[in-house]
């Protein structure tokens, strides 16, 4: 066990940008919230997944909607709490530890909220490794898991409590119900046990989050490139160098979509990139052929700062890196991609390690 302080967080949520592949939301946001409750009630324990008793109760506290709607419509601490105690009416269970849904964005952090303004510890764990754009993509999925029962809250103050045959379904009504209330909403989703815990999540990514962050944090006081620290730090590739010709995004039906263009610079001027993303970075092209796809993980940082920038905030001009970073080896086999994979999302392309990317930038859609 250990405690997360003012430094972690900042590192932690620093870290999480990077993780969030373009999306989860801005982690920012939710630092502000658990920044709050750290000088409040001191800070908040964090634990291995192996501290955790395998008869305890487990859940993941996870914000969802539209990034673009979260830095417009801020969340309150108090839905952070309540959806916890909610889904404890709902279900008669005492949850004794929460979880991140998502190492990377917003739901990366806001669990410390729930965390402290309960008096629960938080897992060094989540269900992606990454950000996805719904909430049947987690790794408890590929288990067998079901998201439900769940509790979803708003800040309207109406509450959904659902049970659903799928986790697909369970998406699709938790989707409508957020839309309906603004494209912004929080939840209590996937009860496990501690036993489940330890075989179904992606272990350790909040400190791989504060890693990032410090990474970057070190870079820049010691006046070295920001980029290859990430690069360092989570064995990752550097798919293109430019800068931003368009964008094109819009917030519809509960998401952040659209697409980047890029213009290159330095060792790749004279090619385009293009960047795909549905709330976070799903697919990208170098000259009109795929370099990189879901599941791995696609980040655009700026070039100078190492500053991650997620979809939501992409701007004409910025002069940015767009790096891979590899996914979690359980995305990467026959059934994570059939969950995650590039035709999950409409990509008709086969699946090829990030590491690869830079000799595979012939990399065509396949005629099947």
């Amino acid at each position: 066990m250990r405690l997360i302080d003012e430094q972690a967080l900042a590192d932690i949520t620093f870290g999480s940008t990077i993780l969030g592949s373009g999306g989860g939301g801005d982690p920012y946001v939710g630092m502000l919230l658990v920044r709050d409750a750290i000088r409040r009630r001191g800070a908040i324990q964090m634990v291995d997944v192996d501290e955790v008793p395998d008869d305890a109760n487990v859940v993941f506290i996870a914000g969802i909607g539209a990034p673009g709607v979260i830095i417009e419509k801020l969340p309150r601490a108090v839905e952070y709490e309540r959806v916890l105690r909610d889904l404890e009416r709902f279900t008669g269970m005492r949850f004794d530890y929460v979880c991140p849904s998502e190492a990377g964005g917003f739901n990366a952090v806001t669990p410390f909220a729930t965390a402290s303004a309960v008096g629960v510890p938080v897992i060094d764990a989540d269900g992606m490794g990454r950000a996805f754009p719904s909430l049947e993509l987690v790794t408890p999925t590929l288990y067998g898991a079901s998201a439900t029962p769940m509790v979803m809250i708003d800040e309207h103050d109406n509450t959904m409590f659902l049970e659903s045959e799928s986790n697909a379904w369970a998406e699709d009504y938790a989707r409508a119900a957020v839309v309906a209330s603004g494209a912004n909403g929080v939840m209590a989703v996937y009860p496990m046990t501690g036993a489940q815990a330890k075989e179904w999540l992606v272990r350790g990514t909040v400190t791989a989050a504060e890693e990032l962050g410090r990474a970057v944090r070190e870079a820049r006081a010691a006046h070295t490139s920001p980029v290859e620290a990430v690069l360092s730090a989570h064995g990752g590739v550097l798919l293109f160098t430019g800068k931003i010709d368009a964008v094109k995004r819009e917030n519809t039906r509960g998401w952040t979509i659209g697409e980047a263009e890029l213009v290159g610079l330095d060792g790749d001027e004279g090619s385009r990139f293009t960047l795909m993303f549905q709330n976070e970075n799903l697919a990208a092209m170098r000259d009109g052929h795929f370099v990189a796809t879901t599941p791995d993980l696609i980040m655009m940082l700026d070039l100078d700062s190492g500053e991650p920038i997620p979809t939501e905030r992409i701007r004409y001009g910025y002069r940015v890196a767009i790096i891979g970073l590899p996914a979690d080896a359980r995305w990467r086999t026959e059934r994570g991609l059939r969950v995650a994979g590039p035709r999950r999302f409409g990509y008709e392309v086969d699946y090829r390690p990030v590491e690869n990317a830079r000799s595979s930038l012939k990399w065509a859609p396949s005629q099947t």
